[in-house]
Formats: C-alpha cells, structure tokens, sequence
C-alpha cells in the first residue's frame, strides 16, 4: 500500500471518531457494547468503529419514537414552526457541504470527483430537506359537496385532514448515503412523523454526522433516532417492531420482499396496544434499467460514451439507476461499440480523494466476488467480452478494484442481462426496429428506470411511453427532489421525491360535519 493511497490521514482530518446509537436525543453505546469497523473499500483499511444496535437498542429507539409521535410536540407544531426548523437544517447541511461529500468518500470509496457532484452531494441532500419543508405548509386536505342527506336525514360537510402515518423505519443503503438519508428523512419529517433510521453497516459516517446536524437543528428528543447495524439483528428488529407503522427501504429485491411479507403479519406488542400488522411500506429495490439507442441518435457516439459511462465511472455500477442494457440500433451498433470502448479506456481508478480518480472501488470483498461471479457466468454463457474484468495490481490490489467490462452480442435471456450485477458491466444487445427496442427493454423483472437516444421527438415520446419504468429519460437522465422517484415491477413499490414523497408519510382522514340542529 503507497501513501497515496492511504485514508486514514483523510479520517484524521475530518474529526472521524467512533460511532454510537442516537437514541431519545442523546448518544450512546449499545447495550451490549457491540461495535463493528467502517471500513474504506479503496484500500480495506479501518476508517472507525461504530455501535452497532441489538434488539433491545431498537426496541429503545422505536419506543422513543412511539412516545414522541403520541405524546411530543413534533406532529403538533404549527406548520411555520415546523419549517423553520427543517430550513435551519438546510443551512447546516449546505454550511458543512464539504466535510460530508469527503466523508460520503471516506465511507464506500466514492470518488471526490463525483461525491461532489451535484446529484450525489450534501447539496443534494440539501435540496431534498428544502424542496420537502416547502410542503409543510401546504399538507391540505379538502372539501366535498353533499352528495345527499345522512341517515338522520341533516345535510353534513364532508372534508379530509392530511395527518403523519406514525412511527417510520427507514432503512438506507451504502452507495447514495447523502442523497438517500435525506430521501427518506425529509418527507417523513415534514409529514410530522417520528424516525428510526437504520443506515447500511458499509456506510455509516454521513448518518452520522447528519443526525448530529439534526440534534444542531432543534428537532425534538425522539423524533429522530439512529441505529446501525447489519440486517440481523438490527434491521430485523425494526421491521418486525409492533410499534413501527411504516417501513421505507432502499436496497436488494431479496430484502424488500421479505419487509413485504413482514409488513403483512399480524403483531402484538408486550402491552397489548400496538400492532396487527399491515404496516406501510415504500420499496426502492433495483433495477436492470435500458439504454435505447437509435440510429436517429443526435451522436450515437456520445450516447455510447453515455451508456458506458454509467457503469464505468462514479461508484462502478452501483446504482439502482444505472442503464446496464444497452440496446442498440444494428445500423449504429459497431459506432456504439467503439465509442464505449473508448470511454471504458479512459477511466482511472485509484485514491478516491484524488481529484483525477474517475472510479471507485466495490463497496466490499463479497461483492466484488458476485461482480466477477457474474462476468465469469457471461464469458461461460457465450457472450463476447470487449473489455474489463480484471482485477487490477500494484496499489489497487489492496482494495475491491475491478475494471469496467463490455460485453458485446448479448442474449436478453442471459444472466448477465437479466440480474442486478451492482458493478461496472454493461452489456449490448442489437435490435432491429422501434417494437423491437421496446419488446426486449420490457422484457425483464425490473422496471426503474431506461433511456432513449434519438433526434425524433414524437419518438422519444411514444417510446417513453411504451416502456415500463418509472423514470424514463429523453436524450438524458437525472433525478431531482421535486419529481417523483420508483420503479414498476419488482423495482420496488410507490414513490420518493416531489409531493408523492410527502404523500406516502400521510394518511388521509375524512371528516363528516353534521349541519342540523
């Protein structure tokens, strides 16, 4: 290992220390005393330790919840209170902007280049806070006309009331930590609900330094807590805490359906007043998103650049958004081809503080070996690999480096196009004709998000339209806080972003007013 490569001078530099619970308002050590390393998968090297929460620390932090949703100010505040609050929040994210886009960095190996980035930074997560605060003053409901008399036989006003669902459990991922702490934070506090956050265990330094921007804010004790920790035991304690009435997760298809199953079982809490089940869920869970390139393309040679860019660079494929199929015009696909290979050789892996470093690692050594997995079961299935794949020496031995693969005539019905690899491949399928392009991007299990590369306006409307996705871009592609965020199929259930967001931390409740005497 050089030491240019180390991070822990990085670590130093930013104040990293321990971790521990945020609980009820103040911080403290599991109950157990467990605790578990932050590791940087640039280099495996040890960035802190952090507490990691058991089941009775959840039980803690869900009850601290419960107790300030039922009985604390928090869904109470007049509205202007409770904005106010929320956009000092914002200041102090924007005012610490830097320290948490390097530690975003620090924690799953993001290069700064692109930690920075806009859609990826703490200004990111800024905007998220903002754009819901706006809405806490706008949570209306509305009124109905009479459609007739009740049984009594009085006329009645009819109306409906927005209140916040509860207590939510949020569970968040490691490769967009910023960005989606605030997706799932902002809404459910703008909402008026109580939060237990449970930050991925591979990504736990932005969470942190977040809720102490919380707690700098002046949200309440209780209405925000904190506990990470792996799936078992942490995450399962939440998820199947009676106490709980709403559960928003982004991650694995395999873990989003059994928060499904969860939700729907009956439970009962110790006392006998919580539970039964039927908890609401929201679920980001992936996708095997599609490029479709047309001969008609502005520059096929750009849209290739594009497409491969998305698995290539940043954080190498793993995002739930990133078009991993690349469908191609056969006219244009030798032009695609050598325009992604292109982009593919430019890339520089290394020291993600190095502001020349374009990719970042595999966030753990597991995953690195399901990423190989999978380009093995390609080149043993038959597809035709351009690029990629290896596993690079010298310095980048010491961290989850792979290069960025192509591969090149593939079958939709192979498992390389078909499943969530989460790593830097992509993979290019020729077509024939506009149905063509359509029929093979629909036929997957995923449906999050898809791209369409042509000159033809009217084109790239009805193409859009034909696909099954619930993000499609036009020439482009991006996500931003006021627009609604999800997926089709099993990419996941309902929406982040934009007043859909806010939507799905209320419930709506119907007045009856009766007007006799």
């Amino acid at each position: 290992m050089t030491a240019e490569m180390s991070v822990l001078g990085h670590s130093e530099a930013l104040g990293v220390r321990p971790g521990r619970l945020y609980v009820g308002g103040a911080w403290s050590d599991a109950s157990d005393g467990a605790v578990a390393d932050q590791v940087n998968p640039a280099t495996n090297e040890v960035v802190t330790t952090f507490a990691v929460g058991s089941a009775a620390d959840v039980d803690r932090a869900v009850r601290s919840a419960r107790r300030a949703f039922d009985e604390g100010p928090w869904p109470r505040l007049h509205a202007g209170d409770r904005k106010a609050i929320l956009q000092r929040l914002v200041g102090l994210i924007e005012r610490d902007g830097a320290q948490l886009d390097a530690l975003q960095c620090l924690e799953n190996g993001m290069p700064i280049s692109f930690s920075s980035l806009p859609v990826l930074s703490a200004s990111m997560a800024a905007g998220i806070f903002d754009h819901h605060a706006g809405w806490i003053d706008k949570l209306c409901g509305e009124t109905y006309p009479s459609y007739g008399p009740s049984p009594t036989g009085n006329d009645v006003q009819m109306m409906s009331v927005r209140e916040p669902v509860g207590v939510v459990a949020a569970i968040t991922p490691w490769n967009a930590p910023l960005m989606l702490f605030a997706q799932k934070a902002a809404p459910a506090l703008a909402a008026g609900c109580t939060i237990v956050m449970k930050p991925s265990e591979l990504a736990v330094l932005t969470a942190l330094r977040l809720t102490e921007l919380i707690e700098e804010a002046g949200i309440p004790p209780g209405v925000f807590n904190l506990v990470p920790g792996p799936g078992d035991p942490t995450g399962e304690a939440l998820i199947n805490h009676p106490m709980v009435d709403k559960v928003t997760f982004t991650g694995s298809r395999a873990v989003g359906r059994h928060i499904l199953s969860v939700a729907g079982e009956a439970a009962s809490a110790p006392e006998g007043i919580w539970g039964g089940g039927l908890k609401r869920v929201t679920l980001e869970l992936g996708g095997k998103s599609p490029s479709l390139i047309f001969s008609d393309a502005t520059s096929v040679e750009t849209a290739g650049q594009i497409a491969m860019g998305m698995v290539a660079l940043g954080i190498s494929g793993q995002g739930c958004v990133c078009q991993t199929r690349a469908l191609v015009e056969r006219s244009v696909y030798d032009t695609f081809i050598e325009a992604a290979l292109s982009l593919a050789g430019s890339v520089v892996q290394g020291d993600p503080f190095d502001p020349a470093t374009t990719a970042g690692p595999i966030i753990s050594a597991r995953q690195l070996a399901k990423v190989v997995g999978y380009i093995e079961g390609a080149d043993a299935a038959g597809a035709r690999r351009l690029c990629g794949g290896e596993r690079p020496g010298g310095a980048l031995a010491q961290g989850n480096f792979v290069t960025p693969a192509l591969f090149a005539d593939v079958d939709n019905a192979m498992t390389v196009a078909r499943e969530e690899v989460f790593g830097p491949v992509l993979v290019a399928i020729p077509f024939d004709d506009e149905s063509d392009a359509v029929r093979i991007a629909n036929d997957s299990d995923y449906g999050l998000g898809a791209g369409v590369y042509t000159a033809s306006i009217g084109r790239g409307f009805r193409v859009a339209r034909a696909l099954r996705a619930g993000t499609v871009g036009i020439n482009d592609y991006t996500v931003m806080p006021n627009a609604p965020f999800g997926g089709y199929k099993t990419s996941g259930l309902g929406r982040e972003g934009g007043w859909a967001g806010i939507e799905a931390f209320t419930e709506l409740k119907t007045i009856v007013v009766g007007l006799g005497d």
